[in-house]
């Protein structure tokens, strides 16, 4: 009796149509019962599986649409150019500017990440170093480790867009410079600056920004919502009609 045949280019037509797929509906569409026999198509079509999810679902390199850092998703579920999730941990600490903590890499993944962190540190592969009572993981190898700690130094005590490492000074010089050119801006391009910079910072940005420019954390928030709302005075500190109602001198009869 000759063997059942299984096209691996129904399973292409499926992935097209989802997108993305798990085992079960795989086994369905292809007909049979044996996970093998889908793997070995799936391999065929140079597959990827996501690094979410425990791996579950699957999808093809023309679906997958992966942005800068190398990242794809569909319904939830994510993929990564690197493919697993242990790779693109990995890949991510030493790449960036300032390496990672733990969260920071969480929330930039879309996963749980202490698990690759700590198998990639046992490894040797990443670095673990103590900094203000958290753990922060950088590149394995002196030179970009240095960089790396740095520029989270110098990111720390300076909470706006450049970093002391890019510029090649110090944290301190670096905050003199902020400051004084931030002594010479009025008091709306103040609120705007510090609300930019709050908007690149993300969560609790008005604080840190409050803190290091002496600024109401409140004027920070309306900095922020007026950048976001386009409402803007082009020209003036203040709306017309803003400030106090001024009064007629009376003169002595």
């Amino acid at each position: 009796m000759r063997p059942t045949s299984f096209d691996p280019s129904v399973l292409r037509r499926h992935l097209r149509r989802n997108k993305i797929a798990d085992l079960p509906a795989l086994k369905r569409v292809l007909g049979t019962d044996t996970d093998l026999t889908v793997f070995r198509k799936l391999k065929q079509l140079d597959y990827l599986a996501s690094y979410t999810h425990r791996g579950r679902f699957y999808t093809l390199p023309e679906i997958a649409h992966f942005d800068d850092h190398g990242l794809w998703s569909h319904e939830g579920v994510w993929f990564s150019r690197q493919g697993t999730l242990l790779a693109s941990v990995e890949v991510f600490v030493n790449q960036s500017a300032n390496g990672y903590y733990a969260q920071e890499l969480a929330d930039d993944l879309h996963a749980e990440v202490q698990e690759p962190l700590r198998h990639l540190v046992e490894q040797q592969r990443l670095a673990r170093i103590e900094v203000a009572g958290q753990f922060l993981y950088t590149a394995i190898e002196s030179i970009p480790r240095r960089k790396q700690m740095l520029a989270r130094r110098s990111a720390q005590a300076v909470p706006v867009a450049v970093h002391s490492a890019v510029l090649q000074a110090s944290p301190d010089e670096l905050k003199a410079a902020i400051l004084l050119f931030y002594g010479l801006l009025d008091e709306q391009q103040r609120r705007l600056f510090a609300g930019l910079e709050s908007i690149r910072l993300g969560h609790g940005g008005d604080i840190l920004l409050g803190d290091f420019l002496g600024l109401d954390v409140h004027s920070v928030a309306r900095g922020r919502q007026q950048l976001l709302d386009q409402n803007v005075v082009s020209g003036r500190t203040r709306r017309t009609g803003g400030g106090r109602t001024p009064t007629e001198k009376k003169r002595p009869t």
